[in-house]
Parts: C-alpha cells; structure tokens; sequence
C-alpha cells in the first residue's frame, strides 16, 4: 500500500507494480497530483499550476525517463529561453541550451568562458551524474571523479562559488538565483549545488513545462499504474494503519510530522525523537495571475522565457533568502515567475494569458506579499498591473492548509542543509526504511529531496523490495 499520490507516492507505486506487487494507493485529496495539480484558481478557463510549475528535474529523472511516460499523455514543452533574468538596465542573462550561449549573456568574456569551464564537464556527462546525484547519498557512487567534482563545487555557499568564479555582477546574480530555488540561505552550503544541478538540468534538459498543466505528469504515473494493474483511492485520507496490518509494506508520502502523527505508536522512541528534531524550512508565498496580454518586459529575451528570476543583483536575491531564513518578510523579495501560457495554448482561453509567482518568505507566515511581487514585476514590466484580470494568492500556512506535506509552506519538505541533505529524515544507513520493518517513508523529506523527478518515491520502492522480493504466482 501507498499513502499519498503525489509525484514520489505514485513514483513508489509504480516501481513496486512493476514488480509484480498488487499495489493499491490511498489519497486524501479528491484528486491526484499532490505537488503536481492544476486547477482553474482564477478564472473559468485560466488552468493554474497550483504548486510546480516548471520541471528541470522532471525532464530529467532517471526513472521518469526509463518509464517512457510520453506515452500515456506527457509531453514536455520548452521554452526558447529557458530562464531570463533581467536588469534595471534593459539587459537580461538567460540559461539556454548550449552553455556557451548562455556564457555569451552573461555581460563578460571572461565569465562566460568561466561558466563553460564550470558546467560544461557536468552536461558532457549529464546522465551520470544525475543517476549518481540522485542516488542514496550513503552509496558508492558509479562515477566518483565526476561526483567529486560536483563535490568540490557544489559543497560551497552559492555566494562564495559565484564571487570566485565570476567578475561581473550578471553573471553572479544570475547563478545565484538559480541556486536561491532551494530556500536555503545563499550564504550556507550546500547551495552552490543546487545552482549547479539546476542549470546542468537546463543544459542538458530543459526548463520544461507540462502539456495542459503539471497535472499531466500525475495522470501519466497514474496512468502506467493501472497499466501494471495498480489501484487509486482518492478522497480516503489516512489517519492511522490498523486496517492495512495486512499490507506487506506500507510507503508513506509524508513528512516526518505526519507519521508521527499516522503511526508514532510503531515507531520507538529514538526514531520518534529525531523525527521530531527534523526541520522544516522557509516558507513561500505564491500568487497566480489571470492577464488580458502577455506580460509587458522591457528586456525582450524574458519575452521568450519560460520562468523569469526577478530580484537584480546577488546581494539582493542573497538578502531576500537570507530574511526569510530569520523569520522576516521581504519588502523587496526575489521572485521566481513562470509564463506557461505564452508556449501553452491551453493554459488560458484565446487572446488570454496565465502567470505564476512565488517569493520566500517566513516559515509558516501567514503576510500578504502579493503587493511587493507585483511591484517587482512592475519594474521589470511597467504596465503589469493594468493587466491582471483576477489574482489567486497563496501564503504559506495557506499551501500546508491545501497539501499537508508543505509544512510551514516549505515547499522542498524540509530543510536541505548539509545535515539533512544526506541525514533525512533521520540518520540511518537506509533512509527510506523505518525501524517498523512493514513502514517506508517516501516523501520528499528522505533523499534526494524536494522537486518533482519521483526519485524519493523510487528509492523507497527498492528499499521495499529488497525485503520483500518478487511476489509468487
């Protein structure tokens, strides 16, 4: 059995379906998805994503791309210009697809050489190092050198990589905001790491989005679920196990919180206390925009991208995650946009378009920061607001009251320091697998964490089926 239909939680299933286990999942919600839902939250017509929206890691997971899900309905779309990340000055850095045409806007000769050194051997190699990076991080890696090279980068605060690697202040802003999507302060490790994972993706990827919404992806898992001959129960929340005593292993896509909750009982009292020291992390708040026109940049590559960093230089975007790290709302916070409908049609009706925002914000902060994302549109794209024709907004406690894994609207399920980077959610050579050997956890708060690439759900599956094996016929 598997509790949660999220990306992880469907991921999970799959991989023991294919197993040849009869696998049945439970869903709280009256639909799939989790983290991948889409709704119409706006307008009649305006499809929303209501969590992610833009999939790097998605287009390139090593188990989504073994599971062929094109063929039950996902198809990925890429923008031109991946990510754009403007300036007061009209001009605009952009990750591409080749990273010497990215090194080309980064406003420097010399950065752009030094972002081919530095991320060109990771895309030479991208497969690899995503089936190592990916991994349970206490396994031998297949490809050591190159894992120690992401090591020897990836380790540093993401602020201290980008003043050692670049000269100019496009170049270090653009890297750090990339780095800034793990909520992590840019002056901690290992945030370079994720900087470097996320435009490695890019490069090698894609910045996707889903065909009809990140809803898709969902109903592909579920799709090749049924396939295998798996079942979905939705709208059946789970409050406690004592009906499934049956159910050979049980895999649980939750945080620590909600198995404490679920089945603290089972569980002894070590494992309870490090659950219960698990932490959680900054929180964001997230606003959706129905426009009557595309949004009016003055930089005309952002006219072209799929997802806009929106905060000017490093010390700003370090400063607006640094805030939120401390409890404090951000006047001026760094925004992350995306702009689906310009490459997706079905996202709007004719003539209409969708945007999506987020900023960082106190975990579990319940501020209006809707005013301060618009103003920092609004001085990318002067005339935005005379566009919005109805907003939806999300603040933190709102995205956990919504999904029960957000805690505190943390949306990458716990804090990826370096401790729980490789030590989530408790340390234990086996992650996925609790001391109740009939209980896995496989949420994005065990290895390798938030986004959505169905990884977590993966390894839980093949933690399960080292206990259990093959089923007989």
């Amino acid at each position: 059995m598997v509790v949660g239909a999220g990306p992880n939680g469907l991921a999970a299933a799959v991989a023991l379906a294919a197993a040849g286990h009869r696998v049945v999942v439970h869903e709280a919600a009256a639909e799939i998805g989790g983290g991948t839902r889409t709704e119409e939250l706006t307008l009649p017509g305006f499809r929303h994503d209501v969590c992610s929206a833009v999939h790097p890691m998605g287009a390139g997971s090593p188990f989504f791309r073994r599971l062929g899900l094109e063929r039950h309905g996902l198809e990925w779309v890429e923008p031109p210009v991946l990510m754009a990340h403007p300036f007061d000055d009209g001009s605009a850095a952009c990750l591409l697809r080749s990273p010497a045409e990215t090194g080309a806007t980064l406003g420097r000769r010399d950065d752009a050489r030094s972002w081919e050194r530095l991320i060109a051997p990771f895309v030479r190699r991208a497969d690899a190092l995503m089936d190592d990076a990916l991994a349970p991080p206490l396994r031998l890696p297949r490809h050591p050198l190159l894992m120690a090279r992401l090591g020897w980068y990836g380790l540093n605060p993401a602020m201290t990589l980008a003043r050692r690697t670049f000269r100019g202040e496009s170049a270090r802003a653009f890297f750090v905001g990339i780095a800034a999507h793990t909520l992590l302060p840019m002056e901690k490790s290992p945030s370079a790491a994720f900087g470097l994972m996320l435009a490695l993706a890019g490069h090698a990827y894609g910045w996707p989005i889903a065909r009809g919404g990140s809803q898709r992806i969902a109903e592909a898992l579920a799709a090749r679920l049924r396939e295998l001959g798996g079942e979905i129960v939705t709208a059946s929340e789970v409050r406690s196990l004592e009906a499934f005593a049956d159910s050979p292993a049980i895999l649980l896509d939750v945080t620590p919180r909600q198995l404490l909750a679920i089945a603290g009982d089972r569980l002894p009292r070590f494992y309870r206390g490090d659950l219960r020291r698990y932490r959680y992390g900054a929180g964001v708040f997230k606003v959706d925009w129905a426009l009557a026109a595309p949004i009016p940049w003055i930089a005309e590559p952002c006219r072209r991208a799929g997802t806009v960093h929106l905060g000017g230089s490093a010390e700003r975007i370090a400063r607006s995650a640094r805030l939120a790290w401390r409890g404090e709302e951000d006047a001026e916070p760094f925004v992350l946009l995306a702009q689906p409908s310009l490459f997706d049609p079905s996202r709007a009706p004719a003539g209409r378009h969708t945007a999506w925002a987020y900023c960082h914000v106190p975990h579990g902060s319940t501020a209006d920061q809707s005013a301060a994302i618009e103003r920092q549109v609004e001085r990318f794209a002067p005339g935005f607001g005379d566009l919005v024709l109805a907003r939806h907004t999300f603040d933190a406690a709102a995205l956990e009251r919504h999904d029960a894994n957000l805690v505190g609207g943390d949306i990458n399920g716990g804090v990826q320091d370096l401790r729980q980077f490789f030590l989530r959610p408790a340390p234990r050579l086996d992650p996925y697998r609790t001391p109740d050997p009939q209980l896995y956890l496989c949420s994005a708060s065990t290895p390798p964490g938030g986004a959505v690439h169905g990884m977590c759900g993966y390894h839980a599956a093949r933690s399960a089926l080292r206990r259990l094996g093959r089923p007989r016929r």
